[in-house]
């Protein structure tokens, strides 16, 4: 379809067209590549939010529906039937594996699931108590400076090496990260065991005891994986893609994600939830915090209700909801009010018109705090999970915009509101003109 827009500019009567481009799903998007050029005009769109920043082929989601497709395949369909390892396959290669490819690429990450001994001792300079995810942006940064002999990013080969060692190397750094805080050594990454199974076994087994999870459990966190693999062109994925456009290490623009997920209003959303549910308590402390939400004078926010992009229930809290039931039934290691707590106010919210007109649906973050602190990991360790399961994502973006065949380095531009243009003026020359 080579439908056009017409742009006019009321000043002085130059018009432009620009074409309208159409993609599989979504609202179609307006080129504006010769706006600047054709009529000396940028667009004004603050935090990108109306704004297409590439093309990409690998997920797809529409929050007024409710939608969420990796490589055309619902986030459902995945959830009940694949794993993360072979969803991981699928973001980076586009198409679900063989049974042949499957073992070809879990021999390929086995060949690389170990990390330099030197670089095991960037956790000696940090204090036992540092933040978990301050480690890993500086452990994963570290990275950089490890593996240079594939290191080209023009090169395929080199690319694809890259991207099977971020997905062997990430749960190491980040169980290192709860071993070194613990103060417990180093457990070795081990072919024998499953990706998930392995991360388990890397984060609580100890040289005097062994270690057995609970297959509920290896389930639970597959599934939480799986769902936090991708989720399209959000804040850390977007600086992910930044960064690399300017040809940056792609292990540092992987640490650039992980401090972009770092912030409150990114990844720390499920560590908020648990927090909320322990600060009520007791479910017949409900009524008395639900009233405290509907107050627009009262500082306090439900967390894990509504979401920036999807304007529906969230469809990965549709899944994650019955993982947690059945975790919680099988492990019994969480304290049940919290799971009351979260259910009442789920029920709460799916009834109550505040919630209703507002489109405040449980997110995936509502269930999947529960669902680490039933696992044993502690709550700093929240947001390295995330950092965990998304950098399959992370790293497939990159690996798709290198090929890009419109790949530039990202120059966003502003509307600049300062002063005029002024003079210099001496020193001693100067007025008192503030405080």
């Amino acid at each position: 379809m080579s439908d056009t827009v017409t742009i006019i500019d009321n000043k002085t009567g130059k018009q432009i067209e620009c074409p309208v481009l159409y993609g599989t799903y979504g609202p179609p998007v307006i080129d504006t590549k010769s706006l600047y050029n054709e009529l000396g005009m940028f667009t004004f769109d603050p935090g990108y939010l109306t704004t297409a920043s590439c093309r990409s082929a690998i997920t797809y989601l529409d929050g007024e529906k409710g939608i969420l497709m990796h490589r055309g395949y619902p986030i459902e369909q995945l959830a009940e039937q694949s794993t993360y390892l072979e969803v991981c396959y699928l973001l980076l290669y586009g198409e679900l594996p063989t049974r042949e490819q499957y073992d070809g690429f879990r021999a390929d990450l086995n060949k690389r699931n170990l990390v330099h001994e030197h670089l095991e001792r960037f956790y000696t300079g940090y204090l036992y108590d540092a933040h978990p995810m301050a480690i890993m942006v500086g452990i994963t940064g570290a990275l950089s400076s490890y593996y240079h002999e594939a290191l080209d990013i023009n090169d395929p080969v080199d690319r694809d090496i890259t991207a099977k060692r971020v997905i062997a190397k990430m749960p190491i750094l980040a169980a290192h990260c709860y071993k070194h805080a613990m103060g417990h050594p180093f457990v070795y990454s081990r072919d024998d065991l499953g990706y998930v199974q392995n991360f388990l076994n890397m984060m609580f087994s100890l040289p005097n005891r062994a270690y057995v999870p609970n297959p509920t459990a290896i389930r639970a966190l597959d599934l939480l994986m799986i769902l936090h693999a991708d989720h399209e062109q959000n804040a850390s994925t977007s600086t992910v893609r930044l960064s690399g456009s300017a040809e940056a290490n792609p292990f540092a623009c992987i640490a650039a994600g992980i401090v972009t997920l770092w912030g409150r209003a990114h990844g720390g959303a499920n560590e908020a939830v648990l927090r909320m549910l322990t600060e009520i308590k007791d479910p017949k402390n409900i009524p008395q915090y639900i009233a405290k939400a509907k107050d627009k004078d009262d500082p306090f926010r439900l967390m894990g209700f509504g979401h920036r992009v999807y304007k529906n229930y969230d469809p990965r809290a549709t899944i994650i909801r019955k993982a947690c039931h059945d975790l919680i039934d099988e492990l019994n290691t969480v304290h049940q009010p919290l799971f009351e707590i979260a259910m009442q106010l789920e029920e709460i919210a799916l009834k109550d018109d505040y919630f209703i007109e507002r489109k405040l649906y449980p997110n995936v973050d509502f269930y999947s705090g529960i669902i680490l602190k039933a696992l044993g990991i502690p709550t700093s360790m929240y947001t390295v999970m995330f950092a965990l399961a998304r950098s399959a994502g992370w790293i497939a973006q990159w690996m798709e915009m290198m090929t890009d065949p419109d790949f530039r380095i990202g120059r966003p531009r502003q509307l600049y509101i300062g002063t005029e243009k002024r003079d210099y003026v001496p020193m001693e020359k100067r007025s008192q003109r503030h405080d």
